[in-house]
């Protein structure tokens, strides 16, 4: 008889894991992914608070691709997404005045997490588990099949292929005793950190003058008399005016600037909080002040943002791909947009399934 396939593996579950795993279960295809946080998501993820949900990663996501454009329609009609923000403020030196272009910004509802929560759906996704290592074996039939090997020593597998849909410093350190080749595409991707934190407030943040009441996002324009290194933040959301999460306490996202965030990468997450509030407060209107937040927090993002121009051009090339049967997906490979993360890996999907046939 046949020796039957063994089950694909994607290690990662942010939207390229997912992605590339729906497009390989739509076609018929055995796959597992396999992620170390408590759930699937990655900087889609969203972090419940008592009284609020905080988006401490992507804050919106835009379309551009035919491709993307479809699978956000169903998005759409499955009710997992909603245009945000229509209230969307850029502070200068100048003042508050309101961004206008023709980009169509979408987030998920009620939560960004809605997404990656919509996308595991009817997929394996085993959570809390490290992948430390892979080993490669071949099987009485002969057939050349991978096991993953977890941070408690825990044997996975055995797999026919394996997806790394990681950060490439992280797929590097997995690919370097079996693929130099895609281990050194790996090295040769920057991956830049970022701070994101959250302030939660008891009572509704006071009206700014002439500023719309129901305000949702503001960008911090870049100061350019000052080095980017000492410049903290980039931009701000009011999480209780985001799609679905009306009646939630008063809470503000507060992403840094990546030079600043690389500046001040080992800080503490308490004192960086502090530093991105502060910059908030000193873009605020002269007599402007906020009440104390309840609760303040930061994450720090490692490998936040790949640098696809580190090397002078986009890489674009969607994926990284060996005949050992191990695979590359990710925004490291096209751009750092949610659009470039889904669709690198419904691309390598696509592609596995067509070889599969």
């Amino acid at each position: 008889m046949p020796h039957s396939p063994a089950p694909i593996a994607i290690i990662g579950a942010g939207i390229a894991g997912l992605a590339c795993g729906q497009a390989l279960q739509a076609h018929g295809l055995p796959v597992r992914l396999i992620d170390k946080a408590r759930g699937p998501g990655g900087r889609m993820s969203s972090r419940r608070l008592e009284k609020a949900a905080v988006d401490l990663g992507a804050q919106f996501f835009s379309v551009r691709d035919p491709a993307f454009r479809r699978q956000v329609t169903a998005w759409r009609e499955a009710g997992v997404v909603a245009p945000w923000p229509d209230s969307l403020w850029e502070a200068s030196e100048s003042g508050w005045h309101r961004h206008h272009d023709d980009v169509e910004r979408l987030i998920g509802a009620p939560r960004m997490s809605a997404v990656t929560r919509h996308l595991a759906n009817g997929l394996e996704v085993q959570a809390g588990t490290r992948i430390e290592r892979l080993e490669r074996q071949d099987n009485e039939h002969g057939q050349r099949h991978w096991w993953l090997v977890d941070q408690h020593d825990v044997h996975h597998g055995p797999f026919k292929h394996v997806v790394l849909a990681l950060p490439s410093p992280q797929a590097q350190a997995l690919l370097e005793p079996h693929e130099p080749t895609l281990a050194a595409a790996c090295e040769a991707v920057i991956q830049r950190p970022c701070w994101a934190a959250w302030a939660c407030f008891e009572a509704p943040l006071p009206a700014l003058p002439n500023v719309d009441d129901d305000w949702q996002a503001v960008r911090l324009a870049p100061d350019p008399n000052r080095p980017p290194a000492e410049q903290s933040l980039r931009f701000v959301s009011r999480n209780d005016h985001k799609p679905g999460r009306h009646g939630q306490g008063e809470s503000l996202s507060l992403l840094a600037r990546l030079e600043w965030s690389e500046a001040n990468l080992e800080r503490d997450a308490e004192s960086v909080a502090r530093r991105l509030l502060e910059a908030f407060l000193a873009h605020l209107p002269v007599g402007v002040t906020l009440p104390a937040p309840i609760s303040l927090g930061a994450h720090r993002w490692r490998y936040a943002q790949p640098d696809v121009f580190a090397g002078g051009e986009a890489v674009n090339l969607d994926y990284r791909r060996s005949p050992t049967g191990l695979s590359l997906c990710g925004d490291a490979w096209r751009g750092p947009r949610i659009e470039d993360a889904w669709l690198s890996g419904h691309h390598l999907g696509e592609a596995l399934a067509a070889d599969a046939s």
